[in-house]
């Protein structure tokens, strides 16, 4: 049951964080190369700087942008250009930070990841009538 929401959240967050970051074309940038990719094309992925395998970043919009595929998996994600392009989105040491709370044990209940699912699904369905 939690392992499928999980998926879940990830799929609809996937497509949120690709749409939201998308041109009015629906060309993503990747954050770590500056390729350009379609939103919906395959070549462009929701890319974690700290991995996905931590709960508690995962679903963290600080985290999470689009990146092409080559960067995401042949590159390991590209992780140095990551924290260097969070850093200037959100500030210095927000990369940092993100790898600090990663690393702390905070269990986040299945409500919570309900909550999570509602907030993004109507978050996508927002973005998606514009």
């Amino acid at each position: 049951m939690r392992r499928k929401l999980i998926k879940k959240i990830d799929r609809i967050f996937s497509k949120y964080v690709r749409l939201k970051n998308a041109d009015h074309k629906g060309y993503c940038t990747c954050i770590t190369c500056g390729k350009k990719h379609i939103w919906d094309s395959g070549q462009i992925h929701a890319g974690h700087f700290v991995s996905r395998r931590f709960l508690v970043t995962r679903f963290d919009e600080r985290n999470v942008y689009p990146q092409c595929a080559y960067c995401n998996n042949w590159l390991a994600g590209n992780q140095y250009m990551f924290g260097k392009a969070i850093d200037n989105i959100h500030g210095e040491g927000t990369a940092d930070k993100l790898m600090i709370l990663s690393k702390k044990t905070i269990k986040i209940e299945n409500y919570e990841l309900d909550e999570i699912f509602c907030t993004v699904k109507k978050d996508l369905l927002t973005l998606s009538n514009k």
